[in-house]
């Protein structure tokens, strides 16, 4: 069986899945891998605050080595609809380019891995191994209910992933520049200040807390806390808000309040960047309040096997090396880590979270070739 993967991308494109809703997107993606032979397991998750989610697992085989493709069919919000030139869930081709939200972050991805993965197996009718795809609904929001818990399904089943590649738009500008074989962490800190409230005029009478919060935040700095790694870039903290929430100016206000985050590297863990960020902050002198949320530890896939694989098949279709990079936000490959070793390599994401996202249908064509690639590669085909 022959998939065509503009087709299914466009087909995945119109289902308007924006985080928490799947719209029948992962409905889509099953209908087109089960005539394959993928035996697929719907799982929907929820916890109690948060909203409910879709997710799919599908698996070819039962035996040999398992390879995995990771990634999402829910998408960010479209934004101002009118800034867009076309429906953003139309999944029109104008000249060459695939339009809609979800184009490039990321249904031509799995569009492509579905359609790599007919192609190999229709080679391939009596391969000793498995293929998967894991498939969630939750990574553009809070990820509670995504693939975090789909491995955890995976575990108590005792079903075991050797290695996995996600699908996430990787190139800056061109398809073979960039793979992604580790990101850095993610931690946000939430600080205020209390003080006494009080009229400008009679500030003997007043706490400010807005000065004291200056010099912690000046404690903390703004911008790289160390000097990188060999895989990663610097460590940054940014302030990303200050507020106080005072409309009046002759009141000195009662609590100042700053979040900011830290981009960390492997030379921290969520837990030792905090302790660290709060020295910084008792050297000050000043009583505060600080609340740390590490959403994402940093990790590295060290250079080997399934890096090689991958720069290999990148280079051998589009005849770039691409870069072993670290660069970028988090994914759900922060999760996947735990479970086996993982590496990214997906689109070009200029366009990726913007009005008029799109893609080169011939990009979603060469990353079908890609993903075929890497099958071919793993399995010794």
């Amino acid at each position: 069986m022959v998939l065509d993967p503009v087709l299914l991308a466009q087909d995945l494109i119109r289902r308007p899945s924006v985080t928490p809703a799947d719209e029948g997107a992962l409905g889509v993606l099953r209908a087109a891998v089960e005539p394959l032979g993928f035996v697929c397991h719907p799982l929907r998750f929820e916890e109690a605050g948060t909203d409910p989610i879709d997710n799919l697992y599908a698996r070819w085989g039962n035996g040999g080595r398992h390879f995995c493709f990771a990634g999402h069919t829910d998408v960010v919000p479209v934004g101002k609809i009118e800034g867009w030139s076309v429906d953003p869930f139309g999944a029109e081709i104008i000249e060459g380019y695939l339009y809609g939200r979800g184009a490039v972050d990321m249904k031509s991805a799995i569009a492509a891995f579905a359609a790599a993965a007919a192609d190999f197996l229709a080679d391939n009718p009596g391969l000793d191994g498995s293929i998967s795809l894991l498939i969630t609904g939750d990574e553009e929001a809070v990820a509670i209910n995504g693939t975090k818990k789909m491995l955890d399904w995976l575990k108590a089943k005792g079903e075991r992933l050797d290695h996995c590649v996600v699908g996430e738009p990787t190139n800056p500008r061109a398809m073979g520049e960039m793979m992604k074989i580790g990101r850095r962490g993610s931690q946000t800190g939430y600080l205020s200040v209390d003080g006494v409230q009080g009229h400008v005029a009679y500030p003997h009478l007043a706490d400010n807390p807005v000065p004291k919060l200056v010099k912690l935040l000046m404690a903390l700095g703004n911008g790289a806390i160390d000097d990188g790694t060999p895989h990663f870039q610097p460590s940054n903290l940014e302030v990303t808000t200050v507020d106080v929430g005072n409309p009046a100016n002759n009141v000195i206000p009662a609590r100042a309040e700053a979040v900011f985050n830290t981009r960390f590297n492997d030379i921290w863990t969520g837990e030792s960047l905090e302790a660290d960020i709060r020295r910084k902050l008792d050297s000050v002198g000043v009583e505060y309040q600080l609340k740390c949320v590490t959403s994402g530890e940093a990790f590295l896939t060290p250079p080997g096997e399934l890096s090689a694989l991958v720069a290999q098949a990148v280079e051998a279709e589009t005849g770039r090396k691409p870069d072993l990079s670290t660069t970028g936000g988090t994914s759900d490959a922060r999760f996947i880590r735990y479970a086996c070793p993982v590496v990214e390599f997906g689109l070009v994401g200029q366009t990726m979270h913007k009005v008029d996202e799109r893609v080169a249908v011939a990009d979603l064509l060469s990353l079908t070739k890609i993903y075929r690639r890497i099958l071919d590669g793993y399995f010794g085909a």
